[in-house]
């Protein structure tokens, strides 16, 4: 575990924390006007290896090469400039900090960040993190990487996939969503869980690319629902189009405790361990030498892969609630003779509309793969608003 402090003075800005997996959608911009809850659970911190945060550059003012050299191999609006390392937390672990008036953008429903650090240490004065509460994004404090430093105040060690399967950690795909408060009050509604559409469209860029354009297979049930209508727009692409006829990849849910992975399956939606950022691996097995799948101490470093399958990273709650969905639990009827009757909870209710992909979490992905490169692949982040206007994202 550790404690953030501030390089000015050395005061204590955190409670003790441990480091978990960056969340994929700790960037995410969901909807106009959402109320969205907070980013990080209590007591956890993580760690965004990339540049973040303001200056910002446009893609047209980046040099190509440059933007390989640092990862990204397909046009993105805009490149950050800021220095990397930026520390997550939960608003309520930040420790011995004041908001400074004059940097607090934002101000549609909340703050934003957009001006640089907007809090800064009680003891010193030295702008160190920003607090992020706008609405339509996760609310969170951001510690400026170059305003702190950690001091190690104990040992946490991580959990084994064992130890975590008997954790409680699961993550529901379906949720009410709250829009800010009116003058007819807050409006609530059921919809599709903002962390599913951020999980889904990162797996996605990473079907997509190591597809080669060929169609893609998923189970049936709710893995189809959430991913068939955009692997069926998709693919097969490019030269693969007919008549060339390409043969179908087939994609298996495989993780701890699942029967033994398929030998026929082509690609592998396994979990993230929430912990280390590692995918799960089949016992005994290896992950070979091709498409990669980033991990927390390597971002852009390819994960290696089976000969047999290609894994595909899921977070690990979203993964565990497609391969063990929890059943709606009883219900006590009230009323009448019958009232100490166990009946069956109705499943919360369904969205009305059909699943659709994160788009800044699939763009996010697909252009910090090599692949990405490929002419089918640029087209589709090309006319990633005429797929957003189709429901795909």
């Amino acid at each position: 575990m550790f404690v953030f402090e501030c390089v000015g003075c050395g005061a204590a800005l955190t409670a003790p924390l441990s480091r978990v997996t960056l969340p994929v959608h700790a960037h995410q911009k969901y909807g106009n006007g959402i109320q969205l809850p907070v980013l990080m659970e209590s007591g956890t911190f993580a760690v965004e290896v990339e540049p973040s945060g303001p200056p910002w550059r446009l893609w047209e003012e980046v040099d190509p090469e440059e933007a390989a050299a640092r990862g990204v191999h397909a046009p993105v609006p805009a490149l950050s400039d800021g220095p990397p390392g930026a520390v997550v937390i939960a608003p309520g672990d930040a420790r011995g900090t004041r908001l400074i008036p004059e940097k607090a953008g934002g101000y549609c429903c909340g703050l934003d960040g957009a001006d640089g650090p907007n809090m800064a240490c009680e003891a010193c004065g030295l702008p160190v993190a920003s607090r992020i509460d706008d609405c339509s994004l996760w609310q969170a404090v951001w510690l400026s990487p170059n305003a702190v430093r950690r001091r190690r105040v104990g040992d946490a060690p991580p959990l084994s996939w064992s130890e975590l399967m008997e954790t409680a950690q699961i993550t529901r795909p379906f949720e009410p969503i709250a829009a800010w408060g009116s003058i007819s009050g807050t409006h609530h509604w059921w919809s599709w869980s903002p962390e599913w559409e951020a999980a889904a469209g990162r797996a996605l860029a990473h079907l997509l690319a190591a597809s080669e354009g060929r169609p893609v297979t998923v189970p049936d049930g709710l893995t189809a629902e959430v991913f068939r209508r955009a692997l069926d727009a998709f693919l097969p692409a490019g030269p693969m189009r007919p008549p060339a006829d390409p043969p179908t990849l087939r994609a298996v849910l495989a993780g701890p405790e699942c029967p033994a992975p398929d030998s026929g399956a082509d690609f592998l939606l396994v979990p993230v361990h929430p912990q280390t950022g590692e995918l799960w691996t089949p016992p005994g097995g290896r992950w070979g030498a091709a498409t990669a799948a980033p991990t927390q101490s390597s971002p852009q470093a390819p994960t290696p892969v089976t000969p047999a399958a290609r894994p595909v990273p899921l977070p690990f709650g979203v993964w565990r609630w497609l391969v063990f969905p929890e059943p709606s639990p009883p219900l006590l009827l009230s009323g009448g003779k019958h009232a100490d009757i166990l009946g069956d909870d109705p499943p919360p209710p369904r969205p009305s509309h059909p699943f659709r992909m994160d788009p800044g979490a699939f763009r996010h992905t697909l252009a910090r793969l090599p692949a990405a490169r490929s002419p089918w692949l640029r087209e589709i982040l090309a006319d990633l608003v005429r797929h957003m206007q189709a429901g795909i994202f």
